[in-house]
């Protein structure tokens, strides 16, 4: 896990606009949702994990094969696996800058490390439950309010902190970010659907577990 947690390091700052940050590699087990947790930053580099299940956010290079037919986006079992990481981005054209806080109800993007590709959603049937699809699209230069996610904070928080319960709600279709134990059984064998659902529900808690954590930038 370490020498996973280094090149992932390596990684981001050969390939990432850093401003000058160190970085602060964590686990999910290295820290809990006291204050002492570690908060999340615009530019940190984080894995989701679906509370109840356990499984991670995850993207790689297949798309669907109905739908959008846009890159897909699925639960992954195993915690190592660099498909996994995402990093957090501000929505376009705010003050929002590398290394600030992120409070509750805040707009915000996540950007597929690997791909470059956006956590996307819309009003395709996602292809096991037919809840929305949620995909992965665009890339750099290329984003839209379909990439836009409300930051919900559960419980008495005011800060985004890695361990802490949230939910993700798209700005578009009002769709929650939800997972459950329905798992495809090709291409992506033994991974879980994740979806989109209007209704909050237990199976759309996530939380921030393993990344690397931008440290906060000091206000000048």
């Amino acid at each position: 896990m370490a020498l996973a947690f280094l090149g992932l390091s390596i990684f981001l700052f050969l390939n990432l606009d850093l401003d000058g940050a160190s970085f602060s590699p964590a686990s999910a087990s290295s820290s809990s949702a006291s204050d002492s947790a570690l908060e999340i930053t615009y530019g940190s580099v984080i894995k989701l994990m679906h509370e109840r299940t356990k499984y991670r956010l995850h993207s790689h290079d297949v798309p669907y094969g109905s739908g959008s037919g846009q890159q897909s986006v699925t639960g992954f079992p195993n915690v190592d696996d660099a498909n996994s990481y995402w990093i957090v981005r501000p929505q376009p054209g705010t003050n929002a800058k590398q290394g600030d806080t992120i409070k509750s109800g805040t707009i915000i993007r996540l950007q597929h490390m690997k791909t470059r590709k956006w956590l996307h959603s819309h009003l395709h049937a996602s292809p096991i439950s037919g809840n929305l699809e949620i995909s992965c699209f665009g890339g750099e230069n290329e984003s839209d309010t379909g990439d836009y996610w409300r930051l919900m904070i559960e419980g008495s928080g005011k800060t985004w902190k890695q361990d802490q319960r949230i939910r993700l709600q798209h700005v578009d279709t009002q769709g929650y970010l939800h997972s459950h134990d329905k798992k495809y059984q090709r291409i992506a064998g033994g991974q879980q659907e994740v979806c989109g659902v209007r209704e909050k529900r237990a199976d759309n808690v996530w939380l921030a577990a393993e990344g690397v954590y931008l440290p906060i930038t000091a206000s000048k």
